[in-house]
């Protein structure tokens, strides 16, 4: 399998350190969810997922809730809300809405509040190793110990302070050293939650939870480490930095693979922009299947903008595969899929080139349509097409999500619903 590796900045063939293959995505944030970026990003991980596992590997994948942080905290001041409230109703919001998409569950969806023993144990570890420093009850990395900040995102010195100001930066902090130092640790601030510390009660940092989630479930060097391209700088560059730091420089992942901003009406969709469109909305007059082809008719590296008369064309192309599906063969010659599904699967190999795979199903869906006219047995062909679109994420004739989508999700989901 050939992939694009963020840190090398070229596509490299993928070759796990071992079985099963480890795999961690930055998750939501769950005050506000589940527009169609977060959709893109998270299909394509399930993608992916079901690509290796076609290839023959097994895969143990952590996504993650960051369910402490200064957007939660906010959206909790100003809707009255308990923020641990708040964050378990947007979060069970997000699994119904993964439900409906026929995303597959991660293996693992800690909570950052989950581990509060580990994220202290590590930045215990970065100020023994004289890389952070405390301050008034905060504790900071230093930028500028570690000398491959910059290399993730490929930017130049000058450039990072301006990108990481955009993201929750406070370079006026009085009590950082370097505008670009981040936070490791909070002090307690009046009316939020906080744990107990070697430095005081406060509660982590952004940047650290992932880590400490990401190193407590996967061990030191994952194989690959997903998320939106909008966190390659502060986030994953701060991850790799005080990772690599404790782990004494070991690889924290081998591939970063990050997905494209989706577009509207001539902005990134975002939050902070509210030009959001939401999935949930999207479903109520096109089918799940018609937003998975949706979304997979553009490459993940490539940053796109959302049109409603493209989904109302994927909806008309779901419904020429259903279509085919739903054809009766004769008693001649057996349709041979073989070279279809070989086509497809390579694609997928292929940096995940997800439209050239979509040709290739609409291709089969023609071959079975003629073949039915010719009266060839076309069941096995069928069984193929059907295969090929679950690798997808179609569900094409299935009635409802597959079971084992809906158990992976409730099992996680119990811990969020009262």
């Amino acid at each position: 399998m050939q992939l694009y590796n963020t840190r090398s900045h070229q596509v490299e063939t993928f070759i796990p350190q071992r079985e099963p293959v480890t795999i961690y995505a930055c998750g939501i944030t769950p005050y506000d969810t589940t527009h169609l970026g977060h959709a893109f990003t998270y299909t394509t991980v399930d993608i992916l997922v079901r690509t290796l596992e076609a290839l023959g590997h097994q895969v143990n994948y952590v996504q993650n809730v960051t369910d402490i942080d200064d957007d939660i905290l906010r959206k909790a001041n100003e809707t009255g809300e308990d923020w641990y409230a708040l964050g378990n109703r947007w979060t069970a919001h997000f699994i119904h809405d993964m439900q409906s998409l026929n995303v597959r569950a991660p293996d693992h969806f800690p909570r950052a509040t989950d581990v509060i023993p580990q994220i202290i144990g590590m930045v215990e570890t970065l100020l023994e190793q004289g890389v952070a420093y405390v301050a008034n009850g905060n504790v900071y990395f230093s930028a500028a110990a570690w000398p491959h900040f910059g290399q993730l995102s490929g930017l130049a010195r000058p450039e990072l302070l301006p990108v990481a100001n955009e993201h929750g930066n406070r370079p006026d902090d009085p009590h950082k050293r370097d505008p670009l130092d981040f936070v490791l640790w909070q002090a307690l601030a009046p009316g939020e939650p906080s744990w107990e510390s070697p430095w005081g009660p406060g509660r982590p940092g952004w940047h650290i939870e992932c880590s400490a989630m990401a190193t407590h479930l996967l061990g030191e060097t994952m194989d690959i480490h997903c998320g939106g391209s909008d966190l390659v700088f502060p986030h994953h560059e701060c991850e790799i930095a005080q990772s690599e730091t404790v782990t004494g420089r070991q690889p924290f992942a081998n591939f970063w693979l990050h997905v494209a901003m989706v577009g509207y009406e001539g902005e990134k969709m975002s939050k902070s922009l509210g030009n959001l469109v939401m999935v949930r909305e999207l479903l109520t007059d096109y089918s799940p299947d018609a937003v998975r082809l949706y979304l997979a008719q553009h490459h993940y590296r490539q940053p796109w903008e959302y049109r409603a008369s493209k989904l109302e064309q994927a909806a008309a192309l779901v419904q020429k595969l259903q279509i085919a599906l739903k054809q009766f063969g004769g008693h001649g010659v057996t349709l041979d899929a073989t070279a279809f599904q070989q086509r497809f699967i390579d694609a997928l190999a292929d940096d995940l080139n997800t439209a050239q795979a979509l040709e290739t199903l609409f291709a089969l869906a023609d071959a079975i349509m003629d073949a039915a006219q010719q009266e060839q047995v076309i069941n096995p062909a069928q069984d193929t097409l059907q295969a090929m679109g679950l690798v997808l994420g179609l569900r094409l004739d299935a009635e409802a999500t597959g079971s084992n989508v809906m158990a992976g999700w409730n099992r996680h989901l119990q811990h969020f619903e009262a």
